[in-house]
């Protein structure tokens, strides 16, 4: 059985029936398998690894910091909310960032 709440995630990442495949068979995929299915989102070979991921870090990081905590947290907590009530948040967390010292 999977641990650290594998049951739980992978499910509510990928299709049902491919989940539970892969859940009661075992099965394991490679890195362009977890790219179709949406749970990863870019393959590199391994010698570009840590070159690819400074490259990311430093795209994010160019941008307002209050902003990408705001995104986050928006889209992270608004997957526990209806759609309408994520909206809202999103709507809440856009104001306080629009009064911060980032919207400067």
């Amino acid at each position: 059985m999977p641990g650290a709440g594998g049951t739980q995630r992978l499910p509510r990442l990928i299709p049902l029936g491919i989940a539970l495949d892969m859940l009661f068979s075992a099965k394991r995929i490679d890195a362009h398998e977890a790219y179709h299915l949406g749970l990863i989102s870019k393959v590199v070979p391994l010698a570009q690894l840590m070159s690819e991921a400074h490259q990311i870090a430093e795209q994010i990081c160019q941008n307002a910091p209050l902003a990408v905590r705001g995104v986050k947290e928006a889209a992270l907590r608004g997957l526990e909310l209806q759609l309408r009530d994520g909206i809202a948040l999103e709507s809440l967390i856009a104001q306080q960032l629009m009064q911060s010292e980032d919207a400067n």
